[in-house]
């Protein structure tokens, strides 16, 4: 398949990992790609560790099934870094992203068998400046998008200001605070 590109995000129940995979799936749709976004649940309750999947292709792909092997992984939530495996499969040519504060000596302990590019940003921050509240899958969204190159980050922006505006139609206070965590989040994502 042409430039497939596989995702695995780990995050916790209602922290809006699976809606950030399948908004991730849909913008990459629209730019004329093939996509999938699928979640995998364990326990189904606020708080338990959930996984969800994009595969993004400029071909049509044909694999259903889980991500083994991810040329990316998100990380919503750094408390599962150490009780879950997340970096198990990825790709040392790709990249891990992670929504922490916590130092990169700390973060190269604690990945210390995956040899790959660290990516760090701290998405409550982000989302409490921008949206008054915590929720970290709209900074986490574009940080995938800007280290992995899916999209153009004014692609990005353009196709998700339609999206929130469909999504938001009856909130459409909180549209303009979710793009600026877009815009803020394209800047602070950084390389450790």
């Amino acid at each position: 398949m042409d430039n497939l590109i596989e995702i695995r995000w780990h995050g916790r129940g209602g922290q809006g990992a699976k809606t950030a995979s399948l908004l991730l799936a849909d913008a990459a749709f629209n730019t004329g790609k093939y996509i999938q976004g699928f979640p995998e649940y364990g326990p189904e309750r606020m708080g338990a560790p959930i996984t969800a999947y994009n595969r993004i292709s400029s071909s049509p792909i044909t694999i259903h099934s889980n991500i083994y092997e991810p040329d990316y992984v998100v990380v919503v939530d750094d408390t599962l870094l150490e009780s879950v495996k997340v970096t198990a499969g990825l790709k040392e040519t790709g990249a891990i992203i992670i929504n922490t504060t916590k130092p990169a000596n700390y973060l190269k302990e604690v990945l210390k068998d995956y040899k790959g590019s660290i990516y760090t940003i701290d998405a409550r921050k982000i989302s409490e400046q921008t949206l008054g509240k915590y929720f970290p899958n709209t900074p986490m969204l574009a940080s995938i998008v800007k280290v992995s190159g899916i999209m153009s980050d004014e692609a990005l922006l353009e196709d998700m200001k339609g999206s929130f505006k469909h999504k938001f139609a009856k909130k459409p206070e909180v549209i303009e605070g979710n793009m600026k965590a877009l815009e803020m989040a394209l800047k602070e994502v950084k390389k450790i």
